[in-house]
């Protein structure tokens, strides 16, 4: 409950800063110049494109809590986290260690590559390890056949 206090929290603060800038934008739209036209018009863009950005990422936090949610309601999530990987001294993982857990998650989503659940687990697996790239691709597969099961259930 605290990580959604936190999210409306800078939500609000955003809507606030694009409000800002969005009356600096329509002023400068307002003036006699048109390199600041121009200017105010490129101003205007920019809460245009944070709002996108927010609104996509809003999108895709609920849609991994769903999954989180369902997988909870099914009972699968506490014995299938991913194990804590052991750390080197400097602070990283150890990558044999994490090889291995993410050899087990990949051959588990190779042998049912539909399963979303498996895919879930292997983006959890390498948000253990610190890639965050990865996680975020393999939880966008994981929301997007989610999202494919459901359209086939129904």
């Amino acid at each position: 409950m605290k990580a959604r206090r936190v999210v409306v929290l800078l939500l609000l603060a955003l809507l606030v800063y694009f409000v800002l800038i969005g009356i600096r934008g329509f002023y400068l739209l307002t003036q006699d110049s048109w390199t600041l036209r121009l200017l105010g018009g490129a101003v205007l863009a920019l809460p245009l494109v944070g709002i996108w950005v927010v609104v996509a990422e809003v999108r895709f936090g609920l849609a991994t809590q769903r999954l989180a949610d369902s997988l909870n309601a099914a009972g699968e999530s506490a014995s299938d986290r991913p194990p804590e990987l052991p750390r080197m001294p400097s602070g990283r993982v150890d990558r044999v260690a994490a090889d291995a857990v993410f050899e087990q998650r990949r051959t588990e989503v190779e042998a049912d590559p539909d399963d979303w659940r498996r895919w879930y687990r292997l983006a959890l697996a390498y948000d253990a390890a610190g890639d965050r790239r990865r996680a975020r691709a393999a939880m966008r597969d994981a929301v997007a056949r989610a999202a494919g099961s459901a359209g086939r259930s129904t």
